[in-house]
């Protein structure tokens, strides 16, 4: 049966069928192969380019005056400009904003030492208020 335009209707997977798998055919001819999927970015990318990139280009990290010489002085930079910027960043975003920018600009051997990484190391939790308890026995 030919419908309106002289298509022919089929629900038996006839022809119709047929052409739009040859027109989706042709259609990934003509766009070729699709790009292989990105690399997700890292959460120090994505913070740094949320938060950072309006204000620096990457001509900031390898000009003349720049003041990243090492892995400490990278790590604190990171650090004065999120507080400069009110980011309130963890320490574990500081030093994931630093890999990050170390991995792509400098290739500095982070330092084992470093203010940064020392930071990270869990804190022993607090003791629980014993003010205002009664010991029943």
């Amino acid at each position: 049966m030919h419908g309106r335009f002289g298509v022919q209707a089929s629900c038996g997977g006839g022809r119709p069928g047929r052409l739009l798998a040859a027109t989706l055919a042709a259609i990934a001819v003509i766009l070729g192969p699709l790009p292989a999927q990105a690399q997700p970015q890292s959460r120090g990318e994505l913070l740094y380019a949320t938060n950072c990139i309006a204000c620096h280009t990457e001509q900031v990290h390898w000009r003349d005056r720049k003041l990243v010489r090492d892995w400490n002085s990278l790590a604190e930079q990171v650090r004065r400009w999120q507080e400069a910027a009110s980011l309130g960043w963890r320490d574990d975003d500081i030093l994931a904003v630093a890999l990050y920018l170390n991995d792509r600009y400098y290739g500095f051997v982070p330092d084992k030492g470093t203010a940064a990484l020392r930071t990270l190391a869990p804190a022993s939790p607090p003791r629980p208020s014993t003010a205002g308890c009664r010991r029943t026995t």
